[in-house]
């Protein structure tokens, strides 16, 4: 992304809450008025102690008061606005980009890790929301705190003022010249934390896997290996900007210098008088701060738009068809016919020319190698991909309807292996339908052969950790096939709903779950061949070869 378009995504990101940012700016434009009314009110004073001028010391010494509570207050209401601005922004980005990732469609591989994509989540949208909240509205205040007090100090003495004006940019100018390598060593640092959260988080996932295969070792050397990329990267950046930051902080120095000496050489001639030198001094101060402020918000800048490009790849992934859902009332069929499928980055063909009609009401078994097309085949039929050629339709007797997103309430998808989240076993189950009743949980519970969680201590409201820990393999597929069974839709997909489960368990399952659907569609993937007994047809897929 060119600058132009960062800029213009994040005029976007701030929508809704940029009448608060341009407030805590008007705040921030308030609070530097006060700064030059205190500039102007200390001369007075000295000069009226020195006996230059001949005015009431009381009232100026009020006046110098009331400028010091007024910057107070508003230095208390704008870091209040500035908090509330930033949480609200940093909520609205965050949920306006978790909501596009939770609604993209699937292009067969996952195009991000996940370790990124929370490290974009929390620590780009964070860059990206302290310079909308915090470094913009404050630049524009820098700007303009650097011109008053210029023209302040114009209005003293002119030759001054212009001899700091062209000293100050040319270090600014220097330091410039780095800019573009620091924003390519901020991609570079950005992409690289984001290869140690993926690990972390990967392997924290897998922990118990990788002390098994004693792997904990070079787990912790991967780490440190990252960390120690990460180092040389911050590191080298690091010295670009210290560079940049000397190079500005000597032209002040020398502008300090300037106006310093100056003031010296007119105090002895008796040009200048002690208020003016005053006046002179905390001007300086006045040009030289906002200078500062500026140079040490260009990285931050260079940081935020390497933010922006990382969140705009989020955004621009592409959504799925939103809108009411497509219902279809009845005995519900599926019909797939001359159906090609390819996976975006393989070069063979998964399905080739698959054509069957999953007639409503039907009991069907997909059986065939890894690697065949058996989970592509349930995933072209929820619209979680889309064929490269052929059609895909949901049917019943009064209507056909192509499958989009929109037909998946018509699908009750039971995926393979364990698939519960963290929270209780009836918070898992409601998944399936939030307004479901303790009778109709019981009732897809004992479906699915269950019935093991009412011996629980905790029943229903027993606890269930990251992937259903705290349970079997085999307990956590039947509970996740009560929670798919609590769906109203009229074709079940079940993806090796019995993989976990022991020949016992297998058989009660089948023979219940066969009983239950009486009416709806029943497409069961397996690679047991006692679990396809139970099912009237069964469709084999063969593995393409690869020639």
């Amino acid at each position: 992304m060119n600058t132009t378009n960062c800029i213009q995504w994040l005029w976007n990101a701030s929508q809704g809450i940029r009448s608060r940012i341009a407030l805590s700016g008007g705040v921030g434009v308030l609070h530097v008025c006060t700064l030059l009314s205190f500039v102007w009110i200390s001369k007075r004073l000295v000069d009226i102690t020195t006996g230059r001028i001949d005015r009431s010391l009381t009232l100026y010494i009020s006046l110098m008061v009331a400028c010091m509570a007024i910057q107070l207050l508003l230095s208390i209401f704008g870091s209040r606005i500035d908090t509330l601005n930033t949480v609200q922004m940093k909520n609205r980005l965050r949920h306006r980009l978790f909501v596009r990732l939770m609604e993209s469609c699937g292009i067969g591989r996952e195009q991000f890790h996940t370790g990124d994509v929370i490290n974009r989540l929390e620590e780009d949208v964070r860059v990206v929301t302290d310079t909308l909240c915090g470094v913009v509205p404050s630049a524009v205040v820098t700007v303009i705190q650097l011109v008053a007090a210029f023209c302040f100090l114009l209005m003293l003495h002119a030759r001054l003022a212009w001899t700091l004006l062209l000293i100050m940019p040319v270090a600014l100018l220097v330091s410039k010249g780095y800019m573009q390598r620091i924003r390519r060593l901020t991609r570079e640092i950005r992409t690289t934390d984001s290869h140690v959260q993926a690990h972390v988080q990967e392997h924290l996932q897998h922990r118990t896997l990788l002390r098994t295969l004693e792997r904990t070792a070079q787990s912790v050397g991967t780490l440190v290996d990252l960390q120690d990329v990460l180092k040389r990267q911050v590191m080298q950046r690091t010295d670009f900007s210290l560079f940049s930051r000397t190079a500005v902080q000597m032209g002040f120095a020398i502008g300090y210098a300037t106006a310093f000496l100056w003031g010296i050489w007119g105090l002895q001639s008796g040009a200048v008088t002690f208020g003016m030198m005053t006046a002179f001094l905390q001007l300086v101060a006045q040009v030289q701060r906002p200078m500062v402020d500026l140079s040490r918000q260009i990285p931050g800048f260079v940081h935020t738009f390497t933010s922006v490009e990382r969140l705009a790849e989020l955004s621009a992934l592409p959504q799925e068809e939103q809108g009411t859902p497509v219902k279809l009332s009845g005995g519900v069929g599926i019909c797939l016919e001359k159906v090609d499928f390819t996976y975006p980055d393989g070069k063979q063909k998964v399905l080739d020319g698959f054509s069957h009609d999953f007639r409503p009401g039907s009991l069907t078994a997909i059986v065939g190698e890894t690697g065949a097309g058996k989970s592509t085949l349930i995933r072209l039929m929820l619209a979680l991909l889309c064929p490269d050629k052929g059609t895909v339709t949901l049917y019943n007797k009064e209507k056909t309807e192509s499958v989009t997103p929109l037909t998946r309430y018509n699908l009750v998808y039971v995926p393979q292996g364990n698939t519960l989240m963290s929270g209780t076993i009836r918070n898992n189950l409601l998944l399936g339908n939030p307004d479901a009743t303790d009778d109709e949980l019981k009732t897809a519970l004992h479906t699915a052969a269950a019935e093991f969680v009412f011996a629980l201590p905790d029943g229903l409201n027993t606890l269930c950790g990251e992937q259903g820990a705290g349970l079997s393999e085999g307990q956590a597929q039947r509970i996740a096939i009560a929670r798919g069974l609590l769906r109203p839709g009229g074709i079940l997909l079940l993806d090796e709903p019995t993989s976990a489960l022991d020949r016992e368990t297998e058989h009660t399952l089948l023979q219940r779950l066969i009983m239950q659907v009486k009416g709806k569609t029943l497409v069961l993937i397996t690679h047991r061949e006692t679990a396809a007994l139970w099912v009237a047809e069964t469709v084999r897929l063969q593995k393409k070869n690869r020639n």
